[in-house]
């Protein structure tokens, strides 16, 4: 095991990858010279060359389409959005070209492009640069999305993602590019479905995904150590497809689910797992499922008042011992 960053177990994904198949390239706006403006892709302009490391212009609409574009005559393009918040204006070229071309094609055409992107609230970006656009991604058929919450996950989903046939959205989180996790020192691949336990337990389920996995785990270390609550924490990280079976095995253990999510509550993440559960292990549960969500407004720029907006592991913890009566 190697210990890397979040940020360089990407940048490795990203250099493995386009070294093992030539047809693998890196396009974004500042991806080359300058390495990304998280790092991800620093050395790889040097050693692949402007060919293969495209520095594109500020116009995501229309280089998110040129990658898709290559996909279909053989290219792997890995395309890199500064900030999700950007995506919403590639929307019509990830929605109506490469999620739909396969069956629009009857099977003729593929889109195997990976678009990768950071996400979620930073530091006092203001409500434009602080989007949460998970939901959007997961409810648009002919798309995976998936979403890492530690170094080995992004890295072995990157990989994994370059070598689908499919088209892959992965939603990074800006705050958790520095954040330092055990990588496999060999060749890793981590599958595109699927949920992970990222800590067993017997009494409530905390679902979460990329940072409010964290979240999760520090309430439940909180719990244990406080107040005695043994909880289990589930990574979805695939958010789509959602793991149907991973969901229902968890709460028929438990009888109890907490979702726990960084976005807004309507129409969300949180949203769909309580649908899955109330769908398909209703008569598993001991109380309802509960969900902990950002605030239903722009985020605000004020430092205050943004972390008002937004839930943490107090939250999550609070919210626990309500849903077992011991708030």
């Amino acid at each position: 095991m190697a210990e890397l960053t979040y940020w360089q177990a990407i940048q490795r994904a990203h250099d493995e990858e386009m070294e093992r198949d030539p047809m693998v390239i890196t396009m974004g706006i500042d991806v080359g010279v300058l390495g990304g403006t998280y790092k991800a892709t620093t050395g790889l302009y040097n050693k692949y060359g402007p060919l293969r490391v495209i520095d594109t212009p500020i116009s995501e609409n229309s280089y998110t389409g040129l990658g898709i574009g290559a996909s279909f005559l053989g290219i792997k393009p890995i395309i890199e959005i500064m900030s999700v918040n950007f995506a919403w204006l590639a929307m019509d070229q990830i929605m109506n070209s490469a999620a739909k071309v396969r069956y629009m094609s009857g099977g003729q055409l593929t889109a195997p492009v990976v678009i990768r992107t950071p996400g979620g609230t930073a530091h006092q970006l203001g409500a434009q640069h602080s989007a949460r656009m998970e939901k959007v991604f997961m409810g648009t058929p002919g798309l995976r999305v998936v979403t890492p919450s530690s170094p080995k996950q992004a890295y072995g989903l990157i990989k994994s993602a370059v070598r689908s046939p499919d088209p892959v959205f992965i939603n990074e989180h800006e705050l958790m590019y520095n954040i330092k996790g055990d990588v496999p020192d060999g060749e890793y691949l981590h599958p595109l479905e699927g949920s992970e336990i990222s800590r067993a337990g017997t009494d409530i389920t905390l679902f979460g995904y990329n940072i409010s996995v964290l979240w999760c785990l520090n309430a439940a270390d909180i719990l244990a150590r406080q107040h005695g609550i043994n909880a289990e924490v589930v990574d979805l990280y695939a958010l789509a497809p959602l793991d149907r079976a991973g969901i229902r095995k968890s709460v028929s253990k438990t009888h109890r689910a907490l979702i726990v999510e960084e976005d807004e509550g309507p129409v969300g993440v949180g949203s769909e797992v309580i649908s899955i559960i109330n769908e398909e292990c209703f008569y598993e549960l001991d109380a309802a499922p509960v969900r902990v969500h950002a605030r239903h407004v722009p985020i605000p720029f004020s430092y205050i008042l943004e972390k008002a907006a937004i839930p943490n592991t107090d939250d999550v913890v609070e919210a626990t011992l309500k849903l077992l009566g011991k708030s």
